[in-house]
């Protein structure tokens, strides 16, 4: 699975060089941080959104991995922006690893 990662952020980093009416990331790229921010936003809405509707309807539970793969990718375009790495962050899950959420959580305010 991480190839995948690995896969897609390799051609989120191409397009960053890629002309604005090239492709959807590349307009994306050229609109800039805030337009990149606002879809975030918006998937992780209907990711919200999708799961309220999943609990009153099990067979709407596809429409939650549906919405959450939108999150993922447009999460993942941010990284790319901001020059990371879908590594950064799975280096970070794994240092938690094996850590409470309560005691990482805790830590943060020091």
């Amino acid at each position: 699975m991480s190839n995948t990662l690995t896969e897609v952020a390799k051609i989120l980093e191409e397009r960053k060089s890629a002309k604005a009416d090239s492709s959807y990331v590349a307009s994306l790229y050229n609109k800039g941080l805030d337009a990149i921010l606002k879809k975030v936003g918006e998937e992780a809405t209907e990711v919200v959104m999708a799961a309220k509707d999943a609990e009153a309807d099990q067979q709407k539970r596809n429409k939650i991995v549906y919405e959450v793969a939108d999150l993922w990718f447009h999460t993942l375009v941010l990284l790319a922006q901001q020059n990371l790495h879908p590594d950064d962050v799975l280096k970070e899950l794994e240092r938690r690893f094996g850590t409470s959420g309560l005691e990482e959580k805790a830590s943060r305010s020091k």
